[in-house]
């Protein structure tokens, strides 16, 4: 439903007691974008079943504060499909996620911890709910008139204050169709660390650039998938002004109409840093479209139960 968009000019200048992730079956196709080479030698083989590290990893761990909570937000899909690759064929800047999940209070790595991310595509439109979503991204037409939407209102536009603690409100909405691309769901090795491959993600109107996570633990792991355990994390990554603004002048993300959302506007985003999801990018500032490596470290409390899925 992306291609009735107009190339007009671009407004952006300015739960987990028992859960089960089903297997994927074929692979997804690699994300496409001229000069690609910067993300290409940043994902492990897949066939190994190791995680590579784009980064360069410190040889001492430094101990973190809490990764801030957030909203669930309304698009969470879980049985989602266990794969690294989330990219399908969704046109976009390549992006590689590298994160590491670690006990906060020992700065332990944490394996075997199950990792959800989801995201909009390059032109704001969530899978599983592309029904609910207008051109170029924006406000589900579905929503219910008297609730937030990921953060924003039923008009589209941002809260008037900032939520309490920087997580906002959230109704989970029933997907309407059976996409499941941009989503996934993978292990940490024994480092805590995962690493996925998808695309810089859009925006739609009333959020910043963002991607949604959750982190499970002390599940099982199964032929069928990841079973039971505790979700002891709900969050989201946030991506620097700089890089978005360089983004939004490559295709498709320069054909949007949506008016965008700063990070400094949004009122998810705790203006925290690292803490509140900021990722650290690396990418050539000069052709940002060869790709982008983003990485953090998620401090976790492994026996918390943060599903966040009514606030």
């Amino acid at each position: 439903m992306t291609g009735n968009l107009q190339s007009n000019e671009p407004k952006h200048k300015k739960d987990l007691t028992r859960r089960k992730v089903v297997v994927a079956g074929a692979g997804a196709a690699v994300a496409v974008g001229a000069g690609a080479t910067l993300v290409s030698g940043a994902f492990a083989d897949d066939a190994t079943g190791t995680t590579a590290s784009a980064s360069s990893s410190s040889s001492a761990e430094a101990c973190y504060k809490l990764t801030s909570e957030t909203t669930e937000g309304p698009y969470y899909i879980d049985a989602d499909k266990l794969r690294r690759d989330i990219t399908e064929d969704k046109e976009g800047i390549p992006l590689v996620l590298d994160l590491k999940v670690i006990d906060a209070e020992t700065c332990k790595p944490i394996a075997n911890a199950a990792v959800d991310i989801w995201h909009c595509d390059a032109l704001g439109i969530y899978s599983g709910y592309e029904s609910m979503s207008t051109g170029g991204g924006g406000i589900p037409s579905g929503a219910p008139t008297d609730a937030p939407t990921d953060g924003a209102t039923p008009t589209g536009e941002p809260p008037s204050g900032a939520p309490s603690g920087g997580t906002g409100g959230s109704i989970h909405q029933e997907p309407t169709d059976d996409e499941r691309y941009l989503r996934g769901t993978w292990k940490t090795d024994k480092h805590g660390k995962v690493t996925f491959r998808t695309i810089f993600p859009g925006w739609y109107q009333g959020r910043c650039v963002h991607i949604h996570t959750k982190v499970h633990v002390n599940g099982e792991w199964t032929d069928a998938g990841y079973e039971g355990g505790n979700t002891c994390h709900t969050g989201q990554f946030f991506f620097s002004e700089e890089s978005v603004l360089a983004s939004a002048e490559v295709e498709p993300y320069s054909t949007s109409t949506t008016t965008r959302t700063t990070l400094t506007e949004d009122t998810i985003y705790d203006q925290s840093g690292t803490t509140g999801g900021l990722l650290k990018l690396k990418y050539n500032k000069k052709n940002i479209a060869g790709g982008v490596v983003g990485s953090i470290t998620m401090g976790v409390d492994p026996d918390a139960e943060n599903d966040n899925t009514t606030m």
